[in-house]
C-alpha cells in the first residue's frame, strides 16, 4: 500500500469517527427541536431543515469536498413534488441535503436502527422499506401516497441501488405510479461526481472533489397524465441521463467513433 493510499484510509476513518461523535450531540438537538415544534409543525419542516443542516455540516467540515448546487431556485416551498434522482454513492444523501428543502426519504428498514442518524430518520418521519417484502412495499406506497396528499414531498432513487459506473440503471415504477395517482409534479434532480468522491462499496476518500446537484425543470402532471407509467419512467430517466457526466462522456465517445 503506497503512502497516499494509506493516508486516505486514515483520513476516512477519522472522518467516520467525527461523524459518529458529532451525531450524538446533533441528535440531542434534533430531539429538542422536535419537542418544541411538534404542536405547530405537523409536517416536520423545521426538523427536516435541521437535518439538512446536520448533513451539510459534514460536507462543510471536509476540506476535500465541496458541493455546487445548480438551479436551486426551481424548488418552491409552495409546492410538493415527487423528487427523483440518479444514485451513485453513499454521499448522495449528504449532497442532496444541500438543497435545504423538506422532503421524506424512502430507506431500508435496517438504516433506522443506526444509532443517532437512524433514530433521527424516525424522528423526521422518513419511510421504512423491507426490500422484497410485499407487505412492506405496499405499506411504503400507501405512506408515500398519504404524505403527497398532505402536501409533503417524497424523494426516490428509482434505480433502487447505487450505480457502480455512474451510468443509470432502469428506473423502477413506484415513484411514477405515485405521481400519477396523486397528480403531483415530478421534479428530476441530477447528481454528478459523488461516485468519484466515494465509490460504491468503498469507505476510502478519493482526494479533492467538487460534487454537483442540479435541479431540472419540474414535469407538471398535465405532461404525463395520459402516459403509461413505464413511459413516464423512461422519459424521466432520459432527462436525468442527459445531464449525467458518464452518459455525456459515453455519447461523446460514440460520436467520435
Amino acid at each position: 500500500m503506497n503512502f497516499n493510499k494509506y493516508f486516505s484510509y486514515i483520513y476516512s476513518y477519522c472522518f467516520i469517527a467525527f461523524v459518529g461523535i458529532s451525531s450524538a450531540v446533533l441528535f440531542c438537538i434534533a430531539c429538542i427541536i422536535r419537542l418544541i415544534t411538534a404542536p405547530f409543525d405537523r409536517r416536520r419542516i423545521v426538523s427536516n431543515l435541521f437535518s439538512a443542516f446536520w448533513a451539510s455540516l459534514y460536507i462543510w467540515c471536509m476540506p476535500l469536498w465541496s458541493v455546487r448546487v445548480i438551479d436551486r431556485d426551481k424548488l418552491t416551498m409552495k409546492k410538493n413534488y415527487v423528487l427523483v434522482s440518479n444514485h451513485q454513492s453513499q454521499l448522495d444523501i449528504l449532497v442532496l441535503y444541500h438543497l435545504f428543502f423538506p422532503f421524506r426519504w424512502v430507506s431500508k428498514a435496517a438504516v433506522f436502527k443506526l444509532p443517532f442518524i437512524g433514530w433521527n430518520m424516525f424522528l423526521n418521519g422518513y419511510i421504512k422499506l423491507h426490500r422484497r417484502d410485499h407487505d412492506s412495499i405496499k405499506s411504503m406506497m400507501q405512506t408515500c401516497e398519504n404524505l403527497l396528499k398532505n402536501n409533503i414531498s417524497v424523494f426516490f432513487f428509482p434505480e433502487g441501488t447505487r450505480s457502480k459506473d455512474g451510468l443509470l440503471r432502469p428506473f423502477k415504477p413506484g415513484a411514477f405510479i405515485l405521481a400519477k395517482k396523486t397528480r403531483v409534479p415530478i421534479l428530476p434532480v441530477v447528481l454528478n461526481h459523488t461516485k468519484d468522491a466515494l465509490p460504491k462499496h468503498s469507505l476510502r476518500i478519493r482526494g479533492r472533489r467538487c460534487m454537483e446537484v442540479q435541479v431540472l425543470d419540474e414535469i407538471a402532471f398535465s405532461e404525463f397524465e395520459n402516459m403509461e407509467v413505464d413511459d413516464i419512467a423512461r422519459m424521466v430517466r432520459d432527462k436525468i441521463a442527459s445531464h449525467v457526466k458518464e452518459h455525456q462522456d459515453q455519447e461523446n465517445s460514440s460520436l467520435e467513433s
